[in-house]
């Protein structure tokens, strides 16, 4: 299995607005789409950010296949357009793909 951590820093003052997207449009679309949901945290001692695991129990070709069709889905574009109309949400976007070690609890 891998896990993808995904951390989203949001413009100053956007970070509410973040969490509603996610809340309200992206999940949905999460779940359309079958991208595995492990958890969702927020930083409380450094700058606002939210960060997600999602796991992948088959391949980094169904990982692309998956993002690939989320990313493409004019409804979704439509509707993070609507959420941006007062400017971006997201500072910046760093990805990890991990691999559990051989001793990990977490496989």
């Amino acid at each position: 299995m891998l896990y993808e951590l995904r951390t989203y820093s949001a413009m100053p003052g956007r970070l509410p607005d973040l969490h509603k997207r996610f809340s309200e449009i992206t999940m949905g679309y999460f779940k359309k789409y079958g991208i595995q949901v492990v958890g969702f945290w927020t930083n409380e001692i450094a700058d606002p950010t939210i960060s997600s695991f999602t796991s992948w129990r088959t391949s980094l070709a169904d990982r692309e296949k998956k993002w690939g069709a989320f990313l493409a889905d004019q409804e979704r574009v439509a509707k993070f357009a609507e959420t941006e109309k007062s400017g971006p949400l997201v500072r910046q976007l760093t990805a990890h793909m991990l691999r559990p070690t051989p001793y990990s609890p977490m496989q």
